[in-house]
């Protein structure tokens, strides 16, 4: 199988943005606030918005199944209140669950969290649970600066997040590392507050002990890592100065890389540096960058190509990457495969 560990609800359809903007609305205006019941969108809506987009786009290039979870920029957890992110988390998650039981063959959900500046993570648990236990989901986006580019959380090695960690455990489930929209000028959403914060991420785990504490913690960090393949040199000399044991022991089993990369030097880059077996098929297609490379003709985010045409990977390996490293990482994705005699 080719199993895209990497798939937001960035199709969906234009009446969940216009309740977006009425709930927005009504932080000023209360009187403007919508109800959930409010929000009407049927099977075939959804059915048209992911048939003509990322269905027909995954036949095309010959994937699989996608591990899909709600649109990252409009998570947006810097928007009012945890009132506001919590009716906002369990609209886009129930439309991601309501994709997988469309098409589920396609695609299985992943939850984002109701996350809020300020609050305690504690609080995104009970969405958390209704996710994996009601919706089936596999996996969850945890945003490591709510804030919005402003970065005035902890770290993620704080035990504020603990409680999330925790749970996380309990139901064996990884953690996508993913921030969401950049409100801060500085930092150009998709082109450097996303790269920013994988970096950052990864960081945050190499001068920290976290994986002490909890040893079958799992991050998947998108985006190939950032800056960290590229810099992988530097990552080993800091954690040799700061006493750390080599990079394989002390993060390598508990974080892992998509390949969310789109040249072919990058894919080249990841798979040269970064072990196989952390390395996880993704394109985050229909996303940051959608149009087509004039040097190739062929879409950016068409990532199973550079796949393919890498010479650092053998047949077996490719399976890994493609699927044998996914069904290891997401575990209640494996077992639901299982179920399916898949």
């Amino acid at each position: 199988m080719i199993i895209d560990v990497h798939g937001h609800y960035t199709t969906a359809p234009a009446a969940l943005g216009a309740w977006r903007d009425l709930q927005i609305a009504g932080l000023k205006d209360p009187a403007q606030a919508p109800q959930a019941s409010d929000l009407r969108i049927s099977d075939d809506d959804i059915r048209e918005t992911i048939e003509t987009n990322q269905l027909r786009l995954m036949k095309e290039r010959g994937s699989d199944l996608t591990i899909f979870s709600p649109r990252a920029s409009f998570m947006a957890h810097h928007i009012g209140d945890f009132q506001t992110s919590s009716t906002w988390a369990a609209i886009c998650n129930e439309l991601c669950f309501r994709v997988s039981q469309l098409f589920p063959d396609h695609f299985i959900p992943a939850a984002m969290l109701p996350q809020s500046p300020g609050v305690d993570p504690a609080t995104c648990i009970p969405e958390l649970v209704k996710c994996v236990e009601q919706y089936g989901n596999v996996g969850i986006n945890l945003n490591p600066d709510p804030s919005g580019g402003h970065w005035t959380s902890p770290p993620l090695s704080d035990r504020s997040w603990y409680p999330v960690y925790e749970k996380m455990v309990e139901y064996d489930i990884p953690a996508m590392i993913h921030v969401s929209t950049s409100c801060n000028s500085c930092f150009h959403t998709t082109g450097s507050h996303y790269l920013n914060a994988d970096t950052t991420a990864f960081m945050q785990c190499l001068t920290s002990d976290l994986f002490k504490d909890f040893p079958t913690l799992k991050f998947l960090i998108p985006h190939g890592g950032g800056a960290v393949p590229y810099h992988w040199g530097r990552f080993r000399g800091l954690a040799q100065e700061m006493k750390k044991p080599l990079l394989e022991e002390h993060l390598l089993n508990n974080i892992f890389f998509d390949t969310c990369v789109y040249h072919q030097p990058g894919i080249n880059l990841l798979t040269e540096v970064i072990p196989t077996q952390n390395i996880l098929f993704a394109s985050e297609m229909i996303g940051a960058v959608r149009g087509i490379d004039p040097q190739t003709g062929h879409y950016y985010d068409d990532t199973k190509r550079y796949i393919e045409a890498t010479q650092n990977l053998t047949a077996e390996e490719k399976h890994m990457v493609y699927e044998g490293n996914a069904r290891r990482v997401f575990t209640r994705l494996d077992a639901a495969l299982k179920a399916q005699g898949k």
